[in-house]
C-alpha cells in the first residue's frame, strides 16, 4: 500500500516515489522528462549502485551522473527516498533558498556528482571520471551515466562513445532512456550505435525492473556497457 512520506519515516519504496514527486509543483517541472527516468533511477539506487547517504564522499563509491538534468523531479524523489535529504525539502524545490533547483547543482544537492541540465555533457564527464578512477588504480567503483535518446544528437556524445569503446572502459555504463524524441532517429537502433564502437549493449523495457537489473549487471571488465531503456514515446 502506498503511504504518505513523513519526516519520521526513514525508508521508502517504489510506491512512494510518485507521491514524493507530487510534492514538487510549479511550471518548470518537465514532468514527462522526469517520469521517463523514474524506473531506471529506482533500480539503480535500490539494487545496483554502491552508494548511500553516509558515503557521498567515499572514494570507493559508485558514481552516478544524471546528464538528462533538465527534468530532475524523479532524481530528487529517489534521493529523498534513499535518505540523501529529507522529503520535506521537496516542497520548496525551485524556490529561493532551496537546494533543489530546476537543474541539479553538485555543490548543493547531497549525492549529486555533477551539475547538469545543459545536455551533452554527462557522458564526456563520465568518461573522464572513469579514466580518473583507472589512473588511481580504483577498479571497483562503477560510473553510470543517464542520458536521453535525443541528447545523443550532441556531438560531444559521439566522441565519448567512440573513445570509451577504444579505451575499454569497463567501469563505465551508459543508460539511454529512449522515448523516441531524437530529431533524426537511430538507424538500426541506439544499441547498435554503441556496439559498433566496442560497447556491450542491451535494449530493454524501461519499465521492467527485472529486465533493467539483468542488463545493468551484465558488465565486462574490458568493455563499457550501454543499456537502452525504452519508455513511452515522447514521455
Amino acid at each position: 500500500m502506498t503511504t504518505t512520506p513523513t519526516a519520521e519515516r526513514t525508508e521508502f519504496g517504489y510506491d512512494d516515489l510518485r507521491p514524493l514527486m507530487a510534492r514538487m509543483t510549479g511550471d518548470e517541472k518537465h514532468d514527462n522528462a522526469a517520469t521517463s527516468t523514474l524506473d531506471v533511477l529506482w533500480v539503480l539506487y535500490d539494487r545496483i549502485l554502491s552508494v548511500s547517504s553516509d558515503r557521498v564522499d567515499d572514494a570507493d563509491r559508485d558514481r552516478f551522473l544524471l546528464s538528462k538534468g533538465h527534468g530532475p523531479m524523479a532524481y530528487y524523489a529517489v534521493l529523498a527516498a534513499k535518505g540523501f535529504f529529507a522529503p520535506e525539502e521537496l516542497d520548496g524545490w525551485g524556490t529561493v533558498g532551496s537546494r533543489l533547483g530546476f537543474h541539479p547543482d553538485r555543490v548543493l544537492v547531497p549525492g549529486a556528482e555533477i551539475g547538469s541540465g545543459s545536455l551533452g555533457h554527462g557522458l564526456p564527464l563520465g568518461v573522464g571520471t572513469a579514466l580518473g578512477l583507472r589512473a588511481r588504480a580504483k577498479h571497483d567503483p562503477r560510473v553510470v551515466v543517464l542520458v536521453g535518446d535525443a541528447e545523443l544528437d550532441e556531438g560531444s556524445n559521439h566522441e565519448a562513445i567512440a573513445y570509451a569503446g577504444r579505451a575499454g572502459l569497463g567501469s563505465l555504463t551508459t543508460v539511454v532512456v529512449d522515448n523516441q524524441s531524437a530529431t533524426h532517429g537511430w538507424p538500426d537502433g541506439i544499441a547498435e550505435r554503441f556496439a559498433r564502437e566496442g560497447w556491450a549493449a542491451h535494449t530493454v523495457d524501461g519499465r521492467d525492473h527485472s529486465a533493467l537489473y539483468r542488463a545493468l549487471t551484465d558488465t565486462r571488465h574490458d568493455r563499457p556497457l550501454a543499456v537502452v531503456a525504452r519508455v513511452e514515446p515522447r514521455n
